[in-house]
């Protein structure tokens, strides 16, 4: 019988080993081992592996098996054949100089240069920044998201029928900015409901808001550049113009909303961000008078505003109010809208309305950087708005959200009272909760966690030094049994906090 090496030995131990890692086929397995034992120097270079006879009868495979592995291993260079002196390991498999005689303690430097040290500076910023998970609205009733006034299975029959139809044309990039049919539909919806100014040309279906937001900072503005924020103001803008190297200027918001004799003398924008119909995160309407300001500014500075109209839909008194687009007359205004806050988040459907002097550019750089797709998802929604359930699927939300709210509002007034008053109650899916200047509504925030309620320090939506306490209270996709439970506890949580 012949006597194993330690050649035979070492394979067959992590031939073992890669078994028992998962269930690739057998010579996929032995290849991962030898290779893996190749790149760690278990088989220095120069090392002469045992025949293939022999590896097949040692680890019980077929010997085509390891005929296979070996072919692999010869066509990556990892291993070398001899005529007449057997297959070795190559000396071009050693760990590359400089790096250390032990792969382990290559790989091990390798891991720890994986963070933020290998990233760009702006990299480095974004993930530092992690806006989501700090100060995207959740339900305050915490990670249980509640969509059963979505209609499932009347949107389950409108993909099936897309499906159906068989229309290959369907499972092609989205190319001229997206699906007609559907382009057309929000352009006769926006128009009716939101008094925009636009023609279906004009019209651009992206991947949502964060994806508008990053295609106008990269048409629109160059690095370096000004961009207005509202202050305090939407934290996912902030990312975006961040990440594009835009210079961002706060500007502070008041009951009219953003304020412009606010500004900085010198600051000449580049763009202008607004979210004029319900302020994020403080929920206030701009007057009439500030966006003739802020379009005049535009045209004076041949600045674009970008206007994010991000929940339009979800008014609660009165009609949705008129688009700042509408009242352009110098074609500066890019308006932006969502499925996302109304049919459900992964939709991941957004638009935007450009003027018509740039639509042009938009689509040919949207498919240019993205190649976007979703044709399906697109015409499913298409006939979603034709048949009028769009608008259905509206009153309904409307009207149950209207319900959630006075429901909060009415739990949290009654326990907080004047010491911590509320607004935010026109429109949307949250409300702010005041409190006093010297407050730490970072510690509130913490201390409604410690009781499973999930909100958000109005503190941390400022760029620049904040001016006011709050606490951000999201209604939307709460479950109406725990939305009264969780209010309760959080009125409690702010009463307490308040008394220390």
């Amino acid at each position: 019988m012949r006597r194993a090496a330690p050649t035979d030995e070492l394979l067959r131990s992590a031939f073992a080993d890669a078994t028992a890692q998962g269930a690739l086929p057998r010579y996929r397995t032995l290849y991962e081992a030898i290779r893996q034992a190749i790149l760690a120097q278990q088989l220095p270079p120069g090392t002469r592996l045992p025949s293939t006879r022999e590896l097949a009868r040692d680890l019980e495979l077929s010997r085509n098996t390891v005929l296979s592995t070996f072919e692999a291993l010869l066509a990556e260079g990892y291993i070398l054949a001899r005529a007449g002196s057997g297959t070795f390991v190559a000396h071009a498999a050693a760990a590359p100089k400089g790096r250390g005689r032990k792969p382990d303690a290559w790989r091990a430097t390798s891991s720890s240069r994986s963070g933020l040290e290998e990233l760009s500076r702006r990299g480095v910023r974004l993930a530092r920044f992690q806006g989501g998970r700090r100060l995207e609205i959740q339900p305050l009733s915490g990670p249980e998201a509640d969509f059963t006034l979505f209609p499932m299975k009347q949107w389950q029959r409108l993909q099936s029928r897309q499906l159906r139809q068989g229309h290959l044309e369907l499972l092609d990039y989205a190319t001229k900015g997206g699906y007609l049919p559907l382009r057309r539909a929000i352009a006769d919806y926006v128009r009716t409901s939101r008094a925009v100014r636009v023609e279906v040309e004009q019209v651009v279906l992206t991947a949502g808001t964060q994806h508008s937001l990053d295609l106008c900072a990269q048409l629109l503005a160059d690095v370096g550049d000004t961009v207005w924020m509202e202050e305090p103001g939407y934290w996912g803008a902030r990312c975006i113009f961040e990440a594009c190297d835009l210079r961002i200027e706060p500007i502070a918001v008041d009951a009219e909303g953003m304020n412009p004799d606010q500004a900085p003398r010198a600051s000449r924008p580049r763009l202008i961000y607004l979210t004029p119909s319900n302020q994020y995160p403080m929920g206030v309407a701009m007057s009439l008078a500030r966006r003739r300001a802020l379009l005049q500014i535009a045209a004076r500075e041949r600045a674009w505003i970008i206007e994010d109209d991000y929940d339009s839909e979800l008014r609660y008194s009165g009609r949705p109010l008129a688009s700042l687009q509408g009242l352009d007359a110098e074609q500066r205004v890019v308006y932006l809208g969502t499925f996302s806050k109304v049919l459900y988040p992964g939709i991941k459907i957004g638009y935007m309305v450009v003027p018509a002097a740039l639509a042009e550019p938009f689509r040919s750089a949207l498919y240019d950087l993205q190649r976007p797709g979703q044709l399906t998802v697109q015409a499913a929604l298409a006939d979603f708005i034709e048949r009028g359930y769009f608008v259905t699927h509206i009153r309904r939300l409307r009207q149950a959200y209207a319900e959630r709210r006075e429901l909060l509002v009415g739990i949290l007034s009654a326990q907080l009272g004047k010491i911590a008053p509320i607004t935010s109650q026109a429109a949307g899916l949250h409300l702010v909760i005041r409190l006093p200047d010297a407050c730490d509504d970072q510690r509130l925030a913490a201390l409604a966690a410690e009781q499973g309620t999930t909100v958000r320090a109005l503190s941390g939506y400022y760029v620049g030094r904040p001016t006011a306490r709050g606490l951000v209270v999201g209604f939307g996709y709460a479950p109406p049994d725990k939305l009264a439970a969780h209010g309760r506890m959080l009125g409690h949580a702010v009463r307490a906090g308040l008394k220390r």
